[in-house]
Parts: C-alpha cells; sequence; structure tokens
C-alpha cells in the first residue's frame, strides 16, 4: 500500500503518533504537497494515526461528507466550509421552519424541505464548483446520481465517511439537542452498516491506497474518519484546474 500524503512536512500519513520520522535527508523537491490528497480508501480511524490538516481534492470536485446523524458531519463541513458552499440539510429544515407556523410539525412539511435540500444540491454540482455535501451515506442512490453529474462535467465524487460508532453518534445528538426519530437513526444505521461491512478488509487500518469496494465504485477516494482523527482534519483545499 502507498503512503503519499503527509500531515506536516515530515510524518507520513496513517503513522501513529511517535513513530520515528522520516530521513533529514529527504529532497524537499520528494515531499508531497502541503494538502494530502486521496485516493482509493484511506483508513484513518485509528486514534493513533495522524491524520493530514488539510485534504486536497482536483477542482470542481464533489465532495460527500457521511455519517450516522450525531457524527459531526455538520460541525466538519462548517469547518471546511471556507474552502467551497456546503449543502447541509439542516439549512433546509430551518428554512422552512421559519416559514411555517410553530403548531404545525416538521412532519408535514419535511417533503418541501427535502426537495428544496435536493434542489440546491442539483444546482451547486451543476455549477461546475466545487461543493460539499451534507449525506447520511446510507443512500446508494444518491452517490451514484452525484456521480453522474459530477462526471458530466468532468469532475469526481469523493467521499469523506465518520465512523464513530453508534453510543458516540447519539450521545452527539444528545450535545446538540437534535435528535432524530428512531426508526429513522436504524434505518441509516443499517445503510451506513452496510458500507462499512464492505470496507473491512479493503484497507489495512492507518494505509492508504486500497481500493474503493463495489459497494462505492462510484467515488474516486473515500477517507474514513474516527472520533479523534475527525479533529485533525482542519481544512480542504482545491487544486486549480490545469
Amino acid at each position: 500500500m502507498s503512503r503519499t500524503g503527509t500531515t506536516d512536512s515530515s510524518t507520513p500519513v496513517g503513522i501513529p503518533a511517535g513513530a520515528p520520522a522520516e530521513p533529514a535527508g529527504r529532497a524537499a523537491e520528494d515531499r508531497p504537497a502541503a494538502g494530502f490528497r486521496p485516493s482509493g480508501v484511506v483508513d484513518l480511524r485509528a486514534a493513533g494515526c495522524r491524520a493530514p490538516a488539510v485534504l486536497s481534492y482536483p477542482a470542481g470536485s464533489v465532495v460527500v461528507v457521511s455519517g450516522l446523524p450525531g457524527s459531526g458531519k455538520s460541525t466538519l463541513m462548517r469547518r471546511w466550509s471556507a474552502a467551497t458552499p456546503a449543502v447541509d440539510p439542516r439549512a433546509a429544515h430551518e428554512r422552512w421552519q421559519a416559514r411555517m407556523p410553530d403548531r404545525l410539525p416538521y412532519a408535514v412539511y419535511r417533503p418541501c424541505a427535502r426537495l428544496d435540500h435536493f434542489l440546491r444540491i442539483r444546482a451547486a454540482v451543476r455549477s461546475g464548483e466545487p461543493v460539499l455535501v451534507h449525506d447520511c451515506g446510507s443512500r446508494p442512490w444518491m452517490r451514484r446520481w452525484l456521480a453522474r453529474e459530477a462526471g458530466r462535467r468532468g469532475h469526481e465524487l469523493h467521499l469523506v465517511l465518520l465512523d464513530v460508532g453508534t453510543a458516540q453518534a447519539l450521545e452527539g445528538q444528545r450535545e446538540r439537542g437534535r435528535r432524530v426519530g428512531r426508526r429513522v437513526f436504524t434505518r441509516h444505521a443499517h445503510g451506513l452498516g452496510r458500507l462499512l461491512r464492505a470496507l473491512d478488509g479493503a484497507v489495512e487500518p492507518g494505509d492508504a491506497g486500497g481500493a474503493v469496494p463495489p459497494e462505492a465504485a462510484e467515488a474516486a477516494s473515500l477517507v474514513l474518519l474516527g472520533t479523534t482523527t475527525r479533529e485533525h482534519v482542519t481544512g480542504l483545499e482545491f487544486r486549480p484546474a490545469r
């Protein structure tokens, strides 16, 4: 497996904290760019992994941030939104909530909010500019559709998957004061679980470059982040088109 990215100029991505640094005499031109360029499956879930500070993607890429409700997707996207616009369903929920009477339950106008979110995703992807998309990760059809839309414009789909476990996700919901129904959460957990099981064995923890499995073959890369390592990746960058 190849290890091509770094969190700084001396420590390869995925190398456990405290591991020996690379030889001091390594030529500067041999070092990768500041941003780590994911390719294939990159498993950075282990707490001992030194995750990169910046993920670097090609110009115009669609980057989908997935994970269970409460896993920290919205927090991560806010942190990364300086690089490119982010499309989060929470924003659609709040827009429609502000329009509706307080006595009206969200379930009544949920279809409108979902359509609003979908249309904003479509407009963002069709603009040809890079975009961040919030998705639960349990809907393969959504990833395939995004990949087709991006591919028609010569761009790629990349996936970042937060795997923090069910208990941590439920705790995250409690801390944020935003809970989803048990049935909805269970449906997301089952869908995401299928994808995670497909990734088992695709790459060794801390390694990079494993082939993306057929269940997510539409993605040019898939970065797995855990409870600790999700805090390490502070930004995104999109490389200029050549």
